[in-house]
């Protein structure tokens, strides 16, 4: 019993649709040749049935009783023949089927994850969502139909050589025959080809549509705009129906080519066939195995045709693969050793001091964001850890020890304790500790199942603040060396920010810990603040020096409200009584 998928699915061939297709015929070469020699058995058995029934009746006119029983067990010995090796056949055909899929999501999917930021900026989600949806169908169907075309091929021959061998002008007739119907069908694949791709950046591009109204329909809901919205997809989804008609159009006349070509051969064989009979030069039993030849070259003519249409499709899906698979990261790690100690970054001036719990403050959302991300690796720049350079970290080191927490991350469907612990390696303890730091453990006690709850796609069922505050739940649950939080507390009420911003200095006490925020809650609690100012540290201390000493950061903390004659209980030393909840106001923020 082989097990798919395969552990590792090797280094594809990425240069061309083409090469990429056969990569994967090489790398399932064995199970290819198994189900191609099924094939190939299953086809010639079906081939040689009207030859022995056409003997059988010559014996039957000759009336020679053994010759007639010999021929009937040949058949009967043929039909055994041709059922095992078509279920045999068929077992490959899905096996081999299956393998190519499995293997095109895997090698898929782990670019996917070593292009990780990169890719949604290169590729639309409905771009990608296609090769998991239909493209690995399409390479599993070409890999499918390499067994019974190339079977076809082999019975085509077979019947040709018995044709020569009986009666010469029959068998040229048949050997001039096909490769006319194949030049035939030929002008038909290259519209095929053109349309199939345009049906599929069309679909590609309205998947991309229908995943921003889901994402955005409370937004959309809020401003009115989900009419207008729903207008573009309509319409939009209209010109992927007639991308589709369009399709349709050349495939209904390759089908239509299926069976009109093979019947004009069929007619022209046994119309030749009657005549050779007529003037005797062949038997009547010769007659009726041509007529059978003649219909039963209907099926590997049809294969073939078949096999183009499904290669042309197969070559298609492939050209999305490999365009995903030629991407490059934005950004590369080395092959350094470990490091450790201050995470330093060089462009802004931004210093992260290991065991400290840090802020960082600007009026611009967007550097504090750029920030973060050089110091997650996840944009180029010049970040020191320790006494290296954090871009000679292998990419797998640094996100195992720098965790860089957004509001873009999402939920994704399942139980949400494995939503919380994306490792699998934390206790309960650990959970309930990191939900109350995030103050979400009335977001978990109000699910009828608790933790073993089955959470929805993107978590639509909780609000924007209770999504922030998961989320934060789930980077503290994994509790990385060092953590970075951007505007964890946006989405949430005052209340409740007061009592994540002291219980998360608690829970990170020790640990290496930035928050990008302008919070005077969350501020007041950092050990220690930064000031940036047009991308550059312009000043740094407590919240409170800084509020005394610099008007820039008075203004964007306090947003005009003077904040220096409110005491620890005003800014961020609520008192938390044992019945207190969080989340009182302000949930439905998106």
């Amino acid at each position: 019993m082989r097990s798919l998928p395969v552990a590792d699915p090797g280094v594809p061939d990425a240069r061309s649709p083409f090469r990429y297709l056969l990569w994967v015929a090489r790398t399932q070469a064995g199970p290819l040749f198994i189900g191609i020699g099924y094939a190939t058995l299953w086809w010639i058995a079906m081939a040689l049935v009207p030859a022995a029934m056409g003997r059988g009746i010559d014996a039957l006119r000759a009336k020679d009783m053994p010759g007639l029983l010999t021929w009937a067990a040949v058949v009967l010995g043929l039909g055994l023949v041709q059922a095992t090796a078509g279920i045999l056949r068929h077992r490959m055909a899905v096996y081999n089927w299956l393998a190519a899929a499995y293997r095109t999501v895997q090698v898929t999917v782990r670019q996917a994850t070593r292009l990780g930021a990169t890719l949604p900026k290169r590729m639309s989600t409905g771009e990608v969502v296609s090769v998991g949806n239909s493209d690995i169908a399409h390479i599993g169907n070409a890999m499918d139909i390499l067994l019974r075309g190339t079977g076809a091929v082999v019975a085509i021959g077979t019947i040709t050589v018995i044709l020569i061998s009986t009666s010469p002008p029959l068998g040229l007739a048949v050997l001039v025959g096909v490769p006319i119907m194949a030049v035939a069908v030929g002008p038909l694949l290259k519209p095929l080809h053109r349309r199939q791709h345009a049906h599929r950046d069309l679909q590609g591009e309205l998947s991309t549509r229908a995943a921003d109204i889901v994402a955005g329909l409370r937004v959309l809901r809020g401003v009115g705009g989900e009419q207008i919205f729903a207008e573009r997809y309509t319409d939009e989804s209209q010109k992927v129906r007639h991308a589709g008609v369009r399709v349709a159009a050349v495939e209904a006349t390759l089908e239509g080519a299926q069976i009109l070509l093979p019947g004009l051969l069929i007619a022209g064989v046994t119309w030749l066939g009657a005549t050779f009979a007529i003037r005797g030069e062949i038997t009547v039993g010769q007659l009726v195995a041509f007529y059978g030849y003649a219909v039963f070259l209907i099926a590997p003519l049809r294969a073939l045709t078949e096999a183009a249409d499904k290669l042309t499709k197969g070559h298609v899906a492939a050209r999305r693969v490999v365009r995903i698979l030629q991407l490059q990261p934005e950004v590369t790690g080395g092959t350094g050793g470990s490091a450790g100690g201050l995470l330093r970054d060089v462009a802004s001036g931004v210093a992260i001091r290991p065991g400290v719990f840090t802020a960082v403050v600007s009026a611009a959302p967007e550097e504090t964001a750029a920030i973060a991300d050089r110091l997650g690796r996840y944009a180029d720049g010049d970040v020191d850890f320790g006494d290296v350079s954090l871009d000679t970290l292998p990419i797998s080191e640094v996100r195992r020890r720098i965790l860089v927490a957004d509001n873009e991350a999402g939920l994704f469907a399942g139980v949400l304790r494995d939503e919380l612990d994306v490792t699998g390696e934390a206790s309960d303890e650990r959970i309930a500790d990191a939900l109350r730091a995030a103050c979400a453990e009335d977001v978990v006690e109000a699910l009828p199942g608790g933790l073993d709850e089955h959470v929805a796609e993107s978590g639509r069922e909780f609000s924007g603040g209770q999504r922030q505050r998961l989320r934060l739940a789930r980077a503290l649950t994994v509790d990385p060396e060092v953590l970075v939080l951007v505007e964890p507390t946006s989405a949430v009420d005052a209340h409740s920010e007061a009592r994540i911003a002291g219980r998360l200095a608690k829970a990170r006490a020790g640990r290496t810990t930035l928050v990008c925020t302008t919070s005077p809650l969350v501020l007041d609690r950092a050990d220690h603040v930064i000031y940036v100012e047009e991308g550059l540290l312009r000043a740094q201390g407590t919240h409170r020096d800084l509020l005394a000493a610099y008007p820039g950061y008075r203004a964007v903390v306090t947003r005009g409200e003077d904040l220096l004659s409110e005491g620890p209980e005003e800014t961020g030393g609520i008192p938390e009584p044992a019945a207190a909840g969080c989340g009182s106001r302000g949930e439905e923020m998106a």
